[in-house]
């Protein structure tokens, strides 16, 4: 589908940072570099909100990485795991991206999401019937649920170009094994056509995706 972008464009763009986190794990074994997203995506247009939603651990081991997100110019919002009875872990972001993501919809021409997480498909034409947005999705297109990829006025692959969009990577390529998370993850060659399974997200159990995605 063709869409139009042009400089007096109002721009939001909301990153599931962790969506992106294990996508570029699984697929490269590398670290996102996140301001190159906000870049790629918004595409010279006027940018008025860039948020990232991210969690926070006890140790808050990753408070150099929230503070190199906000100096990129991005906001962050931040939650606490959550720790039940018997030690099981939970953190999760959707609620809260979709909520700002109605609010600010208004004042916006353009959303962007950064994410491969199929239960925005909701959100995508919400927002653009409701309000009549052009609603953009920016991912890593091997681990993308295939219906968000379809929803879009425009998909941004990133494994098309994955040096542009990662820190450290080396070459090579993998793809994503589902059942393989929360610090189980497995990387192959690739050397089947590119898949269109969504990922497993982080339950708040291993590794934390919000230490170390920067290369801080």
């Amino acid at each position: 589908m063709a869409i139009i972008k042009h400089k007096s464009q109002r721009v939001g763009i909301f990153i599931d940072t962790q969506n992106l986190y294990h996508s570029a794990k699984n697929l490269y074994k590398s670290k996102v570099n996140f301001g190159q997203v906000v870049k790629e995506a918004v595409a010279g247009r006027q940018l008025i909100r860039a948020i990232a939603y991210v969690i926070r651990t006890e140790s808050e081991e990753e408070k150099g990485f929230f503070e190199a997100l906000n100096k990129l110019g991005i906001e962050t919002r931040v939650k606490d795991i959550r720790i039940f009875a018997g030690g099981a872990k939970k953190a999760d972001w959707d609620i809260g991206l979709v909520i700002d993501a109605v609010a600010m919809a208004q004042k916006l021409d353009t959303i962007i999401l950064a994410t491969g997480d199929g239960d925005m498909v909701p959100l995508v034409e919400y927002v653009r019937y409701t309000y009549g947005c052009q609603v953009e999705v920016i991912a890593f297109g091997k681990s993308a649920a295939g219906m968000l990829r379809d929803s879009a006025d425009e998909f941004i692959d990133m494994c098309e170009d994955p040096r542009n969009f990662l820190i450290g990577y080396r070459g090579g390529v993998g793809r994503y094994i589902p059942g393989f998370g929360g610090g189980k993850e497995r990387v192959e060659a690739d050397t089947s056509p590119q898949t269109t399974e969504p990922q497993e997200e982080w339950n708040g159990d291993g590794e934390d995706p919000a230490i170390k995605m920067s290369g801080e």
